[in-house]
């Protein structure tokens, strides 16, 4: 896709919001890869800054705080910026989390051989780990999150301490990317214990250089709710029956609960809203942007919201009658840092705007000229109120070409 900037500007005008990007850069792969990266493109998914996040140091660590756990986190350890993060959202990075999930690679090496790896590889299968390469010296291994992956590799550096060995570790998306993560540690701290891993496109260690008290290190119970609500759920009762929305509803649920490991928490057959309970955010925003989807493709919208408690993702789903054209617009909510961003999907009308701007310009600039000329000889006719027939021509042009 394009930078897309004229389009960008005008729905930033509209909305009153920020519009990062239309589509998305992302370079599919695999199968599902193309799956998504065409949805977003067809659609013309937006994603839109709702309320900016200050991207800075002391917030990335004090957002780690929060996602590992205080207590799962040593006082005696030492913070290190190694490469700063941009101060703003890159729309491909997301698009990837959200297609490929949350599960990072670790990687660990000790600093001679030792039987404590085999007690790490016991740890991480206990930790629903998969051990992926394993030597007298070195492990990688799949983890389920970045979150858990960091929390393991602390615990492992605290036996590694206990045993007066050095522990280096670093977390990345590939096996490689851990094991580069890891050189880098090294060269930029130094040879002392400790965990590398990025956030927000910036790369940070954490180190320690003396024993802690370990915690029992167990994950931080976060929740990744997703509330979702049929906007004006009775005119489409009105013009395509209950049952139409009983069947789109139950599409969602079943969604939910087989594609994206989600436990329906609140629902009623005939109700059009529902909240459901994921294991991690990214498959609770791929749920919502895949029912923003399905529903928009069967002529209703959606405002969804996504939130650490049933009530916070109700909150951020009611934003959603705060941003708006000229109606409420089908919006996926949820955070990044310390901000708050949207999937906006437009209707089928703003879709027929964006191709007009995109890729028939010589037309639009066609369009513009008619309705101005004949707007001009009603005027000099005395005819001007009638102009909105012009428009109301030139639509039906655009929409039939």
């Amino acid at each position: 896709m394009t930078n897309h900037g004229f389009s960008r500007f005008l729905f930033k005008y509209l909305t009153k919001h920020e519009i990062i990007s239309i589509g998305t850069k992302y370079n599919p792969s695999t199968p599902l890869e193309n799956e998504y990266v065409d949805m977003f493109n067809f659609t013309q998914t937006m994603l839109m800054e709702v309320k900016k996040a200050e991207i800075t140091t002391e917030n990335i660590f004090q957002n780690m705080i929060r996602d590992i756990g205080q207590e799962n986190i040593p006082e005696n350890h030492h913070f290190y910026e190694l490469k700063p993060a941009l101060n703003k959202i890159e729309e491909y990075a997301l698009v990837s989390n959200i297609i490929m999930g949350s599960d990072r690679y670790l990687y660990v090496e000790i600093s001679e051989p030792s039987n404590v790896i085999n007690h790490f590889s016991q740890i991480i299968i206990e930790e629903m780990g998969e051990i992926v390469e394993k030597s007298l010296t070195e492990i990688v291994a799949k983890l389920l999150s970045k979150n858990d992956a960091i929390r393991v590799a602390i615990k492992m550096v605290g036996i590694g301490l206990d045993y007066g060995l050095s522990i280096h570790a670093a977390v990345g998306m590939t096996g490689a990317a851990a094991i580069e993560r890891a050189i880098n540690f090294n060269k930029e701290v130094g040879d002392v214990s400790g965990v590398g891993f990025t956030k927000l496109g910036g790369e940070y260690a954490l180190a320690f250089d003396s024993n802690f008290i370990r915690s029992k290190a167990r994950p931080l119970e976060l929740q990744n709710y997703l509330f979702i609500d049929v906007i004006d759920s009775t005119k489409f009762i009105n013009d395509q029956g209950r049952d139409k929305l009983v069947e789109l509803m139950t599409g969602v649920k079943n969604f939910m609960e087989y594609e994206c490991k989600g436990k329906i928490e609140g629902y009623r057959e005939g109700g059009d809203d529902l909240i459901a309970r994921f294991p991690s955010k990214d498959l609770a925003i791929r749920a919502g942007l895949d029912t923003a989807w399905y529903i928009l493709n069967n002529g209703a919208k959606i405002r969804a919201g996504i939130g650490r408690s049933r009530r916070e993702a109700g909150e951020r789903a009611q934003l959603v009658d705060e941003i708006k054209i000229n109606n409420p617009l089908s919006l996926v909510v949820f955070d990044i840092a310390n901000g708050l961003y949207a999937y906006y999907i437009p209707s089928e009308f703003y879709r027929t705007i964006l191709n007009l701007i995109l890729n028939k310009k010589a037309k639009l600039i066609g369009i513009f000229i008619f309705v101005f000329i004949f707007a001009y000889i009603l005027t000099i006719l005395g005819y001007w109120e009638y102009g909105f027939i012009g428009v109301i021509i030139a639509t039906l042009y655009a929409l039939a070409s």
